[in-house]
């Protein structure tokens, strides 16, 4: 156990009959941390947060937190805050109500319940509406009373399931940086679940990619985006292209693979490879470039636009590469970038570091 783990995870699982819904899973998590559980739906990660929680029995594996097992321990017993993806809160009680019901069920004294209810409601600027009861409430509101009764009662560790899935995407965006200025104000540890990647990488400072039940990869939201260990981490992180090539030459720091089409790839050698051995590597769109005849960069291919995507701050480009291969390039729109049309032809290139074997 580490010094400074808050919560350990040791080969956890949850089978139901012949289905492995949690494989096998383990993880440790320090104190103060922002884990991100994340992954496709019936990728075992909210049954993971539910068996932290105590809400699911685990099939084996043991969890620990502060060092000491909670699988015997009931969900109300294990001094863990919970915040649930439709927020639970009671429709017949007030805000303060919903909020110092954890104080009650901890016998706390009625000036306790008083002060930290407002100090809580104080951390999540929502004082005024006290005495109002969920139904009055927006959705962004109701979402910060039940993290406000989450912390009331100062657990040591914050599970949240998929908590702003309900709000719009302004309102979601703008509760993703709340939630991660609290996290970080109180050095409370967060167990956070969800299936989207953009908020994953936004919030985290660790994050577990689950697939089928297993963790497939776990680092930080930079190592999991610049350096995903396989495809699948690819793919569901973010946009990429996978470009399939054979491996051509090998020198002391870098190898040159070659397309179907016979277009030359030039790598950085970071993992070992074999001369004729079949490779594929991940290249993200905003590492591309557009090039003028006179540059010169490792990696240049000469392409056609077939289309062109206009999302906002970027504009998305499809190029044809070669027979039945095509790249996809990602450009800010802001002034001074010359905007391409479909049919143009183009040279686009980038370097060896952005490029990654998987």
């Amino acid at each position: 156990m580490s010094t400074y783990s808050i919560l350990q995870i040791k080969s956890l699982t949850k089978s139901y009959e012949d289905f492995m819904a949690v494989d096998h899973i383990s993880l440790e998590v320090e104190k103060g941390k922002f884990l991100t559980l994340l992954g496709p739906s019936g990728s075992g990660k909210t049954t993971s947060l539910m068996m932290i929680a105590g809400f699911v029995k685990p099939t084996t594996g043991d969890i620990m937190v502060e060092g000491d097992s909670i699988l015997t321990i009931p969900p109300h017993k294990r001094n863990v805050g919970m915040v649930f993806q439709n927020y639970a809160l009671f429709p017949h009680l007030s805000v303060f109500e919903n909020i110092a019901f954890p104080l009650k069920m901890r016998k706390a004294s009625k000036q306790q319940i008083e002060k930290k209810v407002t100090e809580v409601l104080e951390l999540v600027r929502l004082p005024e509406v006290s005495r109002r009861h969920p139904k009055q409430l927006s959705g962004g509101q109701q979402q910060r009373i039940a993290l406000a009764r989450a912390l009331v009662f100062n657990p040591p560790l914050l599970l949240m399931d998929e908590p702003l899935g309900a709000l719009d995407k302004q309102l979601r965006e703008h509760m993703q940086l709340e939630i991660k200025q609290i996290q970080e104000d109180l050095n409370i540890t967060v167990i956070y679940v969800t299936h989207d990647q953009s908020e994953a990488l936004t919030m985290s400072d660790r994050i577990a990619v689950m697939d089928r039940g297993k963790i497939i990869q776990y680092g930080s939201p930079e190592d999991l985006y610049e350096r995903p260990a396989n495809r699948f981490v690819a793919e569901f992180i973010g946009e990429t292209n996978f470009i399939e090539a054979k491996v051509e030459a090998i020198d002391d720091e870098s190898f040159t693979a070659i397309t179907k089409n016979k277009m030359m790839i030039r790598a950085i050698l970071k993992k070992e490879v074999s001369v004729r051995q079949e490779v594929v590597f991940t290249l993200r769109p905003e590492h591309i470039s557009f090039l003028d005849e006179n540059a010169s960069l490792p990696n240049m291919l000469p392409g056609t636009i077939e289309d062109v995507l206009y999302i906002g701050e970027n504009s998305k480009y499809i190029i044809r590469v070669g027979e039945g291969e095509h790249i996809i390039a990602k450009e800010q729109n802001r002034l001074g970038v010359k905007k391409y049309k479909k049919r143009e032809r183009v040279l686009i290139g980038w370097n060896r570091k952005d490029m990654r074997l998987i």
